[in-house]
């Protein structure tokens, strides 16, 4: 579409430049047979723009009479010109407008097993790549003009409404919809937007962006299937940078890694590096011991004894203990099981205290 409206476009950019031209050509005419800067401006458009209200000077001798039926011939013809269009980018962009929006209008109702993302922040634009690349259907809430427009220029289908509004949530087909993620950065507007969609559809998979710890409960309580805390899931990411840098790059090293990590998302699936911690559960236990009470939430693939050991492949019989980085394949999203790597907390009046 960008394509045909470049015609009009150009069409325009054309004629400016044309009708500038014959004028700049023109005031320098008669500005060469002696009449001043400002009546040969004057002139020049009375003449262009066809008004013919009177002349300045008497138009004598051949240089005056040649200069202004060119003028006339020219700028006249140009303005014409000028004039269609303008009327043809006007219409054109009103068109392409009208026709878009139906386009588009047309693209949600056919929506089925879609996500729906509300918030197209940061959060939101990685999650948007992320579908891509998983080649998942999906469609964007944002009422924030210049994000809209942001999402428009990617190409992405979306909604320029107010998510936390179950009119929009119903225009967003959230009866067809397969899950629905709201990434907004205000845990409140999460809260209600989690509370609207579960009434909606009861079966629809949510799952929730919070910002402060307390607000996990909350949102599990309203209805979300799973919460994700971006501080909480960064700080265990520079944990894994800082610990074990081997195994962190190379689960993240881009090539034939990255499109693993792409082939088992698909699947559900993603890669983790975690720390086993003194006095949690899975201390000093065997991979296949570790593995069966996990209750198989996930599959260890290789083990580093610790910062200055290299990773060795992860035998049924290796025991693991307290610092060891672990490798594992897990089901999509952080799973419970994943808690077990952790030493059980308990709350005191100072806080967290781990026993």
């Amino acid at each position: 579409m960008n394509s045909a409206l470049g015609k009009p476009v150009r069409n325009l950019i054309g004629g400016v430049v044309f009708v500038l031209a014959v004028m700049a050509l023109a005031i320098t005419g008669y500005v060469s047979v002696g009449w001043s800067f400002g009546d040969a401006l004057y002139m020049t458009v009375l003449t262009v723009f066809t008004v013919g209200y009177e002349e300045v000077h008497a138009v004598q001798g051949p240089e005056l009479r040649a200069i202004t039926i060119g003028l006339i011939v020219l700028g006249c013809s140009g303005t014409i010109f000028l004039t269609g269009a303008l009327v043809q980018f006007i219409t054109f962009s009103q068109l392409n407008e009208i026709l878009g929006t139906r386009r588009m209008k047309s693209q949600i109702e056919n929506l089925s097993g879609h996500i729906i993302i509300c918030g197209y922040g940061r959060i939101g634009q990685m999650l948007a790549h992320e579908l891509v690349a998983g080649q998942v259907p999906f469609l964007i809430l944002e009422r924030n003009p210049e994000r809209m427009a942001g999402a428009q220029a990617q190409g992405f289908l979306c909604l320029n409404a107010d998510a936390t509004d179950e009119e929009t949530l119903q225009r967003a087909g959230i009866l067809t919809a397969r899950a629905l993620a709201t990434v907004l950065p205000d845990d409140a507007a999460n809260v209600f937007i989690t509370l609207s969609a579960r009434s909606l559809n009861a079966k629809l998979t949510i799952i929730a962006r919070g910002e402060a710890p307390s607000t996990e409960r909350k949102l599990l309580q309203a209805g979300a299937d799973r919460v994700v805390l971006p501080t909480h899931i960064g700080a265990e990411r520079i944990a894994e940078i800082i610990l074990y840098p081997e195994l962190s790059e190379a689960l993240r090293r881009p090539s034939e890694n990255q499109d693993a990590a792409t082939g088992l998302r698909r699947l559900g699936l993603e890669l983790h590096v975690v720390a086993v911690e003194e006095g949690s559960p899975f201390d000093g236990r065997r991979i296949a011991e570790i593995e069966r009470r996990a209750e198989n939430g996930f599959l260890i693939l290789s083990v580093q004894a610790g910062q200055n050991e290299e990773p060795k492949r992860a035998e049924p019989n290796m025991r693991v203990g307290k610092g060891s980085g672990l490798t594992l394949v897990a089901r999509t999203g952080r799973a419970v099981a994943l808690d077990g790597f952790r030493a059980p907390v308990r709350t005191g009046r100072g806080g967290p205290i781990r026993r």
